[in-house]
């Protein structure tokens, strides 16, 4: 059992700690098997009856995944990316899909794989400290765990305005954009977590609904409010060349900024981002799995902006990337890995 997770059972619940706070609790291979095992454990377990997970550290619930190594995986072709995001995508089914409630307390950073580890369960309890992001246009990537998923599903064009600049949502954004359910300051954090251990909890979670009531607060204005409008008439349609030109076009300091933004971004990652977030619009979730590993897999070919984005930004830190052209082929993305490659699921 690796110490980059910490799992255990206190009361009722099922408790799993992510244990990297120096990595900002990112997740590799051994906690998304340590966690995927604890939670099939606990599917048939009638001593648990809820699930509870949080990020040890002051800065971080959980920032994203081993890109390191996803990086030098697809340089040398050895299959290590492919196992990782493959089990990562079963783990996040696993939590969509999971039966008893799923309680994510995302008082921290909480971006790509972090992401897919809490936004699926059913509560997801954002603290002070909370910022939410999926910022893989960012890095050449696109975003996967479910991205396409529960991105088109929020209302208006949110969640493509996030998909396509990798916006980063503070606490009252989560709230209002529906990407936390709840919030609780973060100086409450210890006392919430006492009581989901030592209460006495129900199957239907209706016991933890009225402890985060109980231990809530109002989470302030959101600009989210101030802007819908603007995001809704931007990010509409199908073509990210038209939406880069309601941007330029609309005169405002808010549009002319996020302009800047969007053009910053790799042109291909926006370009597939968006063909993922209208196909993930009508697809079950299992299918945006199966989507999201074929995406992934082709940001592992030779010459993509995935080695390039994270030269710049992970590697080198000069935040300078050089993407290259558009891709001519972005619908090449999405077409079938083939054979045992294709996406599978643990039942």
């Amino acid at each position: 059992m690796t110490e980059d997770v910490i799992i255990r059972k206190t009361g009722d619940v099922g408790r799993i700690t992510l244990n990297r706070p120096k990595a900002l609790n990112a997740l590799n291979q051994d906690m998304v098997e340590a966690m995927t095992t604890a939670l099939l454990e606990w599917r048939d377990d009638p001593e648990v009856k809820a699930v509870v997970v949080d990020g040890e550290g002051e800065k971080g619930f959980c920032a994203g995944g081993d890109i390191r190594m996803l990086t030098e995986s697809g340089k040398a072709g050895d299959g290590r990316a492919w196992k990782f995001w493959r089990d990562e995508y079963r783990l996040n089914t696993l939590i969509a899909e999971y039966p008893k409630p799923y309680v994510a307390l995302i008082d921290g950073v909480t971006m790509g794989g972090g992401v897919g580890i809490s936004v699926h369960g059913e509560f997801r309890v954002a603290g002070d400290r909370t910022l939410f992001a999926m910022p893989e246009t960012g890095i050449g990537f696109h975003p996967d765990v479910g991205g396409a998923f529960f991105l088109p599903r929020l209302a208006g064009e949110i969640g493509t305005w996030m998909g396509l600049t990798g916006a980063r949502l503070k606490t009252a954004d989560c709230i209002a954009a529906g990407v936390a359910t709840h919030y609780v300051p973060t100086e409450r954090f210890g006392e919430l977590i006492h009581a989901l251990e030592h209460e006495k909890l129900d199957d239907d979670g209706e016991r933890i609904d009225q402890l985060l009531d109980g231990f809530g607060a109002p989470a302030g204005s959101s600009d989210l409010s101030l802007s819908l409008g603007l995001i809704d008439a931007a990010f509409a349609g199908d073509d990210p060349d038209a939406i880069l030109n309601r941007l330029e076009d609309a005169g405002d300091g808010w549009s002319k900024k996020q302009a800047s933004i969007l053009k910053s971004k790799s042109p291909t990652s926006v370009a597939v981002t968006l063909a993922a977030l209208r196909k993930g619009a009508a697809l079950s979730f299992r299918d945006v799995m199966v989507q999201d590993l074929r995406v992934s897999m082709r940001f592992l070919a030779e010459g993509s902006d995935f080695y390039e984005g994270v030269r710049a930004v992970i590697l080198d830190k000069d935040n300078a990337p050089n993407w290259g052209a558009r891709s001519a082929d972005i619908d090449g993305y999405f077409t079938s890995l083939g054979g045992e490659d294709e996406m599978t699921f643990l039942d």
